[in-house]
């Protein structure tokens, strides 16, 4: 396997990314984390990760706490606003401080010019690496066959579909399998799997039937909450398939455990 860095990327600038890590990458994946810090750095970028940083207060937003998720907000933008990106290896997250921030505060002029600025910056990790660094392939070898999830937020709120795919083809020996209703909601949903845990239940169960009926023995998603529901279901119904973020994979950092450990 090779190191995983990009392999074309524009290196007349170099811009300080500051990475925002999310709490599940935090807790349970911080492999996401260093391959995001190594394919940031191998596009030409100086990567920074705030210490101060915390949740971007996407569950108590979907939750209704509003007044909560402000002062989690003012948190994040005084934190990050100073860099010349935000980057995020999330569609979830990037979505809830890229398109929701602004929404928050549109009573509060002070604070809502601000948030808006800060949405600018803001970028999921693949669309960051393709849309504004111009990478079009990675140096990554892996022989095996994907199938790639389309997270909701990602694919809905951020228009990421194509970028993944483009760099996974890039990857030697690698052969993606289309996911039957790729864009179809695994039933995670933040708390919503939490609220309504039958309903999720079922929406996931169909979801790990469209995976076993590729026939790949890797499934690649952007979110870690994604990829963490859909592996545990994977596992209770037996479907021996590898889970693991679209970044370890890019980065070429696949030598460890998959997602949920080995199967």
């Amino acid at each position: 396997m090779t190191d995983g860095a990009p392999s074309t990327a524009p290196a007349q600038t170099t811009p300080t990314v500051a990475l925002f890590v999310t709490c599940l990458v935090d807790l349970f994946r911080p492999s996401v984390g260093f391959a995001a810090i190594k394919l940031l750095e191998g596009a030409g970028c100086k990567v920074v990760v705030p210490a101060s940083q915390t949740c971007c207060g996407q569950p108590a937003y979907n939750s209704g706490d509003r007044e909560d998720t402000k002062a989690i907000a003012r948190q994040v933008i005084e934190t990050f606003e100073g860099y010349d990106y935000v980057v995020a290896p999330s569609g979830s997250c990037g979505s809830t401080l890229r398109k929701h921030y602004p929404e928050l505060f549109a009573e509060d002029p002070a604070w809502h010019e601000r948030s808006e600025r800060f949405s600018q910056k803001v970028y999921e990790l693949v669309s960051f690496l393709t849309d504004v660094r111009g990478v079009t392939a990675v140096n990554a070898t892996l022989s095996t066959t994907v199938t790639y999830h389309d997270s909701c937020s990602g694919l809905r709120e951020l228009g990421i579909r194509e970028q993944p795919r483009r760099l996974l083809k890039s990857v030697e020996g690698l052969t993606l399998k289309e996911l039957p209703e790729a864009d179809v909601c695994c039933g995670f949903g933040g708390t919503f799997c939490i609220k309504y845990p039958d309903v999720s239940n079922a929406i996931v169960g169909k979801k790990a039937k469209h995976v076993a009926s590729t026939g790949a023995e890797m499934l690649l998603a952007g979110d870690l909450g994604c990829l963490m529901n859909m592996d545990g279901k994977l596992k209770r119904e037996e479907i021996g398939v590898e889970v693991r973020h679209v970044a370890e994979v890019l980065a070429g950092m696949t030598d460890k455990p998959p997602i949920g450990g080995k199967l």
